[in-house]
C-alpha cells in the first residue's frame, strides 16, 4: 500500500545521538550533511556547543544503530543520548561538562613536556644562557606531538577519508611540519639552522588547554538544564494498598498512584492534593518569586518543593512526563537548534579550511618566491594552519543560545527554538488578546438585567448556565459559578448548536434560547441598533462591562447579563515598558467594541481592534505584517492559535490551554503579562551577544590570517590566539547572565 506523505509524517520520531570528536563548526557543519543522507531522513541538526544530534526519521527510516554507524563513518563517536531528568541525570551531566579524563591527562603530559621548550624560548626572548640540546629537545617534543596530540591526527585522518577538513587538519599539518622538519635537522646534523620543537608542542598544549576550558564554559552554559534536572526526585514514595509505603524509581509511578510527599522534599509528579495544606515553592518552574498556597483539591507541579506541610498526592502524570520534564524539553530542544544567522556560519565553515590550506601554501610560496626566504616562509605558513581554526565561529551562535534560554526558563519563560528567539528580537508590535491576558481571564457576574414579564433574575440565570453546561469558555464557566453560588438549579438541555464568536442556540426546558452577543442579535433579528435594549447594553459596555443578551429567537429580547473581568495588575506597566522598548501594543479581541476600548484607554492602548472573530484574527495579524512590522501575538485560548501561527512570534499564556501553547513559539509560564518584557528582553541581549560574538570571531580570523601570513605570529603566538578566542567567545555568551536583560532591569 502506498503511503502518503501526511502518514509518513504521521510516523516521523526523533533521534538523539550524544556526539563526540567534534572539535569546530566545520565538524558540526559536514556531519549535519552526512546525518542527513541516508533515506528516510528527514532532517537533521548538529548542535557544536551541546555536542548532540537531532534526527527526524520516518518509520521505515535508519535506526539508532544504523546513524551511530553513520557517525563513525564519518570520524566521530555516537551514542544514543537518554531522556532522563533527576539528580543522577545532572550530575552525569556535570562529569560530560568537566571534559574526560582522557583529556586531561593529555594536557597533563602536554604542559610537563612543553615547559622546558618554553622556557628556552623565553630564556632565548630575555637574553638569558638557557638552552636545551637538540637531541634533548626532539626527547621533549615527541610525547607532546604523538601522545598528547593523537587526538588532532585521529581527528584529521578521520577528516580526511570523508573529504573534509576540520581543525584537526588545521592543526596536525602545521604542527607536524614544524615537528618534522625539526626533527629532520637534529637527526642530520644541522640543528644550527633552526628549531620549531616548542612552536609545535606549545600549539597543543595550549589547544588542548583551551578545549579543556572550554569544555568547561559550555558546561556552565547548560547550567539552566541541570538545575533543572535536579529538581525532580529519582525516586518516589509511593502508598501500597496495604496502607505502608515504599519507594520506587520514578518511572515506576503512574497515573492515579498516591505519592507520600514530606516537607522539604521536591514533588516528583504532577497531581492533585488529597490531603495536607503547604506553602509550594515553584520558582525555577515557572519563575514565581513567592511561594503559593496549596491544598486539597488543588494541582501541583513536579519538581516544586514543598513546604511545611506533609501532603498525599494523586499523580495525574506518570513518572517522567509530566510539565517539570516538558520544560527542560523544551529548553533542550531550544539548545540544540539553530537560529538562522547560524546558516551563514556554516556555509563559512564548510569551506574555510581548504580555503586555509590554501592560504598557508601561496604564503610559503610567496615568502620563498618574493622575499626568498623559505624558512620564513615556512613558519608564517605553519602559523596561518594554526592561527585560522573557526573554533569560534561555531560556538558564537549555539553558546548564547544556551545562556539566554537557560535564562529565560529560570525566569518563567520558555523558547520552543533558536529560530523564536530570533525574531522575537526583531518585533516592533505586539498584539494582545484582552480576556486572560490583559485581564485576569475570571469574569464575574455583577448585573442581570430581565426584560421579559414573569421573568425573574434567578429563572433567567438558570436557563442560561443551564444552556452553558459543558462549556470551556471563559464566559460559561462565569456564568456556572454564578448559578451555582446562589444554589440554582441546572436544567437538562435537548439541543444545542455553538455559534463560533457570536453565541449558542440552545433548547432548555422545551424552551428555545439565542444566547451571546449583540452581534448574533442583530444578524437573527433580535435586536435593532439603536434602541432601549441597545442603548442599555451600550451603556454597560462603557462601563467595561461583557453583555450576554438572552432572546427568544421568535420573540423579543429575554434579558442581559453583565459581567466584570478586573484588568491584570501591573499590565499598565507593561505597556508602558512596550512604549519604551520601541514596540507598538495592540488589543485584538472578539468581545465588543466598547469593552475593548475601556480596557485599552485604561492601558493606554491607542490601536484596538475589537469584535474580531477567531477565524479573523490570523488576517489581522496578516495585515499588520503586511504594513512591515515584526509582530508577536500573545494570547491563551483555542482561538487564540491560529493568530498564534500566523504571527511571527507566538507568545502564549502558561495559564491558557494546551493547543495555545503548541502553536506558540514562547510560552509563558504564568499568567503575568510581565514576562513578555522579560522574553522580549532576553531575546533582544541573547540577539546581541550572538552578533557580538560573531562580529569577534570574524574580526578576529579577518586580523590574524593576514597577521600570521606576514610573519606577524610565530606558531606559540597563533595556538595561544586560537585558543584564546574560542574561550573569549564562550565566556562572553556567559556574560549574559550580568546583563539588565537578565536581571530584570
Amino acid at each position: 500500500m502506498d503511503t502518503t506523505p501526511s502518514d509518513r509524517t504521521a510516523t516521523v520520531h526523533t533521534i538523539d545521538l550524544q556526539i563526540s570528536g567534534m572539535t569546530c563548526a566545520a565538524c558540526s557543519g559536514r556531519l549535519e550533511r552526512v546525518l542527513a543522507r541516508p533515506s528516510g531522513v528527514r532532517a537533521a541538526r548538529v548542535n557544536l556547543a551541546t555536542e548532540q544530534a537531532r534526527v527526524e526519521v520516518e518509520g521505515d527510516g535508519p535506526t539508532v544503530d544504523a546513524l551511530i554507524a553513520v557517525v563513525r563513518k564519518a570520524g566521530f563517536d555516537a551514542r544514543q543520548a537518554e531522556p532522563e531528568a533527576g539528580a543522577g541525570a545532572a550530575d552525569r551531566l556535570d562529569m560530560a561538562g568537566r571534559g574526560d579524563r582522557r583529556d586531561r591527562i593529555d594536557l597533563v603530559v602536554g604542559m610537563v613536556f612543553t615547559l622546558p621548550l618554553l622556557a628556552e624560548m623565553i630564556a632565548m626572548w630575555a637574553g638569558l644562557p638557557f638552552h636545551l640540546s637538540p637531541w634533548l629537545a626532539l626527547a621533549l617534543a615527541t610525547p607532546v606531538q604523538f601522545f598528547a596530540g593523537r587526538r588532532f591526527y585521529a581527528g584529521a585522518w578521520a577528516s580526511l577519508r570523508a573529504g573534509a577538513g576540520t581543525m584537526d587538519v588545521l592543526v596536525a599539518l602545521g604542527t607536524s611540519a614544524a615537528y618534522l622538519l625539526s626533527a629532520v635537522r637534529v637527526l642530520t646534523g644541522q640543528a644550527g639552522q633552526g628549531l620549531y620543537f616548542e612552536g609545535a608542542a606549545v600549539v597543543i598544549t595550549l589547544v588542548l588547554l583551551g578545549k579543556l576550558l572550554e569544555g568547561r564554559a559550555k558546561g556552565s552554559a547548560a547550567a539552566a538544564i541541570r538545575s533543572l534536572m535536579r529538581l525532580r526526585p529519582d525516586v518516589a514514595r509511593v502508598e501500597r494498598g496495604d496502607g505502608g509505603t515504599e519507594e520506587v524509581s520514578l518511572a515506576e509511578v503512574i497515573v492515579g498512584a498516591v505519592v507520600l510527599v514530606r516537607p522539604g522534599e521536591s514533588l516528583p509528579v504532577d497531581g492533585t492534593i488529597l490531603e495536607g495544606e503547604s506553602e509550594i515553592d515553584e520558582s525555577l518552574v515557572t519563575g514565581e518569586s513567592l511561594p503559593v498556597a496549596r491544598g486539597p483539591g488543588e494541582p501541583v507541579i513536579g519538581g516544586a518543593i514543598n513546604g511545611g506541610g506533609l501532603l498525599r498526592v494523586r499523580a495525574t502524570s506518570p513518572g517522567g512526563q509530566g510539565t517539570l520534564t516538558r520544560i527542560i524539553r523544551l529548553v533542550e530542544d531550544a539548545q540544540a537548534s539553530k537560529a538562522p544567522v547560524q546558516r551563514l556560519v556554516d556555509q563559512v565553515a564548510a569551506v574555510f579550511v581548504p580555503v586555509i590550506v590554501a592560504v598557508a601554501a601561496l604564503t610559503f610560496v610567496a615568502w620563498w618566491g618574493l622575499a626568498g626566504d623559505a624558512e620564513a616562509g615556512f613558519v608564517a605558513a605553519v602559523s596561518v594552519l594554526v592561527v585560522a581554526c573557526p573554533c569560534a565561529l561555531g560556538l558564537a551562535t549555539p553558546t548564547a543560545i544556551m545562556v539566554g534560554t537557560g535564562l529565560a526558563a529560570r525566569r518563567g519563560v520558555l523558547i520552543k527554538d533558536a529560530a523564536a528567539l530570533e525574531r522575537a528580537h526583531h518585533a516592533d508590535t505586539v498584539v494582545f488578546d484582552k480576556t486572560g491576558t490583559l485581564t485576569e481571564g475570571r469574569p464575574a457576574l455583577v448585573e442581570v438585567a430581565v426584560l421579559e414579564p414573569h421573568l425573574d433574575e434567578g429563572r433567567l440565570l438558570s436557563l442560561v448556565a443551564s444552556a452553558q453546561q459543558g462549556s470551556e469558555h471563559v464566559l460559561a464557566r462565569a456564568l456556572l459559578a454564578a448559578a451555582e453560588a446562589r444554589g440554582l438549579p441546572l436544567r437538562p438541555v435537548s439541543e444545542f448548536q455553538a455559534r463560533p464568536g457570536r453565541g449558542v442556540v440552545a433548547m432548555v426546558e422545551g424552551r428555545s434560547l439565542l444566547i451571546g452577543s449583540r452581534r448574533l442579535m442583530l444578524e437573527a433579528g433580535r435586536a435593532r441598533e439603536g434602541d432601549a435594549v441597545d442603548r442599555r447594553a451600550e451603556a454597560l459596555e462603557r462601563g467595561g462591562r461583557t453583555v450576554i443578551w438572552v432572546a427568544d429567537p421568535d420573540g423579543p429580547v429575554m434579558g442581559l447579563l453583565a459581567l466584570a473581568d478586573p484588568i491584570k495588575g501591573g499590565a499598565r506597566a507593561v505597556v508602558d515598558r512596550l512604549r519604551e522598548m520601541a514596540v507598538r501594543p495592540v488589543v485584538l479581541t472578539g468581545d465588543s467594541w466598547s469593552v475593548a476600548r475601556s480596557v485599552a484607554v485604561s492601558l493606554g492602548i491607542e490601536d484596538v481592534r475589537a469584535e474580531v472573530l477567531p477565524e479573523d484574527k490570523a488576517r489581522v495579524i496578516e495585515g499588520l505584517r503586511a504594513q512591515g512590522g515584526v509582530v508577536a501575538m500573545v494570547g491563551d485560548g483555542l482561538n487564540d492559535a491560529p493568530a498564534l501561527a500566523a504571527a511571527d512570534v507566538g507568545v502564549a499564556m502558561g495559564t491558557g490551554t494546551d493547543v495555545a501553547m503548541h502553536t506558540a513559539g514562547i510560552t509563558l509560564m504564568r499568567g503575568d503579562p510581565a514576562l513578555l518584557t522579560v522574553a522580549l528582553g532576553l531575546s533582544r541581549a541573547t540577539y546581541d551577544r550572538i552578533r557580538l560574538n560573531l562580529l569577534w570571531a570574524f574580526v578576529y580570523n579577518v586580523a590574524a590570517v593576514p597577521a600570521a601570513a606576514l610573519g606577524l605570529l610565530t606558531p606559540a603566538m597563533a595556538g595561544a590566539a586560537m585558543a584564546l578566542s574560542s574561550v573569549s567567545v564562550v565566556t562572553s555568551s556567559l556574560l549574559l547572565r550580568r546583563s539588565r536583560a537578565a536581571r530584570g532591569s
